[in-house]
């Protein structure tokens, strides 16, 4: 019988999660899914052996992990997770909540999904309660977590240790899914990459009908070559710093707390969006 996985990656959203699971994942005796599978927060309907499929090939004796950045911020998650994998360990890389909150916000920016309104996204006074704000209350998701699976099963990391010591990240890490054999080196460039050049919205929406012909082909050179010909780099409305001062008040009594749950002192959060 398909068990479960040993350890899940449940947040926060654009903190270098992804970099944490391919770095796991150049390692041999460590298997991840690769897709984010966001079954406790979005596809809990399905029932848990359909989730238990996704680790049905993972190699014999392999530490087994998943990565879905939801678990953090969807309410029910944490409760679902501890009724089905109570013995779980978890893991939060967490990132200055300014810089993660604006970062999010230029994520759905570039894909169309948001307009160039900075403040109404994220001005506290008016977006408090939507996605780029509410995501980075730390101190309130993480409390979901501690009160059913106590401190001990719950490793939290800070993105911003993973430019600054991206090895030891590793083996705090390693160390805490129980992986204990030699370990790939990092990864040592960005896996997303905000200020790479890209293929201009409108064009996207053109060429969206012919997705099913161009996705499966996407890698060869003349696809490669025709994007190089039209991406631009891509350029994100500005965070003013009055604003940014503004979503920093905000956070403050969540890191405040955050501080108390963890012990963590998150120290390098300048808040430099």
């Amino acid at each position: 019988m398909t068990r479960g996985p040993d350890f899940i990656i449940a947040g926060a959203a654009k903190s270098a999660t992804t970099w944490l699971q391919q770095s796991l994942q150049a390692s041999p005796d460590i298997w991840m899914p690769d897709p984010e599978l966001h079954f406790f927060s979005r596809t809990y309907e399905a029932g848990f052996p359909s989730y238990l499929r996704h680790f049905a090939d993972a190699p014999p004796g392999a530490l087994t992990g998943e990565k879905s950045n939801s678990y953090l911020t969807m309410p029910e998650a944490a409760g679902r997770i501890h009724r089905h994998l109570p013995g779980v360990r978890l893991v939060f890389q967490l990132r200055d909540p300014v810089a993660r909150a604006y970062s999010d916000y230029c994520m759905l920016f570039r894909r169309g999904e948001v307009d160039g309104d900075v403040a109404r996204h994220l001005d506290p006074d008016r977006a408090a309660q939507g996605r780029f704000l509410a995501d980075g209350c730390y101190a309130d998701h993480l409390e979901r977590f501690i009160a059913l699976f106590g401190a001990e099963p719950i490793l939290v990391l800070l993105y911003e240790d993973v430019r600054r010591a991206p090895e030891r990240q590793l083996r705090l890490l390693a160390a805490h899914v129980g992986h204990s054999g030699a370990l790939a080196p990092p990864l040592t460039e960005r896996v997303k990459d905000a200020r790479a050049a890209a293929v201009p919205r409108p064009l996207r929406r053109l060429l969206a009908p012919l997705r099913p012909v161009l996705d499966p082909i996407r890698g060869t050179a003349p696809l490669r070559a025709l994007r190089g010909m039209v991406a631009r780099p891509y350029r994100y409305p500005p965070l003013d710093p009055v604003l940014r001062s503004e979503i920093a008040d905000f956070y403050k009594p969540q890191i405040a707390r955050l501080a108390v749950l963890t012990g963590i002192d998150p120290a390098a959060w300048g808040s430099r969006a």
